[in-house]
């Protein structure tokens, strides 16, 4: 059907509607298609509000989901998401982040040993950094630690200081959850990660520290990637009433991160995807990983 056929229907659909007592047959005679046309209901809206349905219960259940991640979930392609996200305006808003031109300090000396490796399996690289968050007048500190190959948050620590350590408490609790340490650890030149706490707890595990270089915090960018979209899917920490209420909504929001929310490069969560390495390197057959 062509385009100027549609328009057509569409305008003597309308005459009919709006005027019951023109005769529908000279109607479409005079316009030049079928008396059937007049009755005959698209499929396409129909369509777009079974799928409107399918977004909806998505979003009911990861409501920062954007269409891409909606699409892997429903098994579609995510140009008919876009298409009825923005049809029906459910297109998400997403704030940027604003970096603080850093002060001049001398650098680590350490490099970035990870600038140009990809890691070949869980536990090969972590990555560190921490956030904080305004809870009624105080300040919130979250330090996290990520497995760069799964994508996954193996450890976490809150505290009220951004202290060294706090981020080791991060670090430890990777160690105790994984059962293992990493090869390489990388992280920014905060005072937190270069002070001699840590660089001794790392040395004693036989962890090759890795720091970004000065003022390019895209250097540690996948926790910068994971706190951009953790503090928005958090929501308002000032509906949250005491701290242990808070700590208990970091730990779930991390749960849900690693174990329901889908990675857009991994296509499924981070704890789904290490899980699947696992069992193929128990069935000795190769694994492959989506290309970042």
């Amino acid at each position: 059907m062509s385009g100027n056929l549609r328009k057509k229907i569409s305008l003597g659909r309308k005459l009919a509607s709006e005027s019951p007592w023109i005769s529908k047959t000279a109607l479409a005679k005079t316009l030049g298609f079928s008396r059937r046309s007049l009755y005959k209901k698209p499929k396409q809206p129909e369509k777009d509000k079974e799928l409107l349905d399918r977004v909806l219960s998505v979003l009911r259940e990861h409501p920062y989901y954007g269409h891409r991640r909606i699409a892997i979930a429903l098994g579609r392609n995510t140009k008919s998401i876009l298409r009825i996200m923005r049809k029906y305006g459910l297109s998400t808003k997403r704030k940027k982040k604003r970096f603080k031109k850093p002060r001049k300090e001398p650098s680590s000396g350490i490099p970035n040993r990870v600038k140009y490796v990809s890691p070949i399996g869980p536990n090969a690289t972590w990555a560190g950094d921490f956030t904080e968050f305004r809870f009624h007048g105080i300040k919130v500190f979250v330090a996290t630690v990520i497995d760069l190959f799964t994508r996954e948050i193996v450890g976490f620590s809150v505290g009220l200081h951004h202290t060294a350590t706090l981020v080791l408490e991060a670090i430890e609790d990777a160690a105790k959850k994984r059962a293992a340490t990493s090869a390489v650890f990388h992280s920014d030149q905060g005072s937190e990660y270069n002070s001699v706490l840590v660089k001794w707890w790392l040395l004693a595990h036989k962890i090759l520290p890795s720091h970004s270089a000065k003022g390019k915090p895209w250097e540690n960018g996948f926790q910068e990637s994971f706190y951009k979209y953790f503090k928005q899917e958090l929501g308002n920490v000032h509906d949250i009433l005491t701290i242990d209420d808070l700590y208990e909504k970091i730990a779930h929001q991390i749960s849900y991160y690693n174990t329901k929310r889908i990675h857009s490069v991994l296509k499924m969560p981070p704890q789904l995807f290490f899980k699947n390495f696992q069992d193929q390197q128990h069935s000795q057959k190769p694994f492959i990983q989506s290309e970042n």
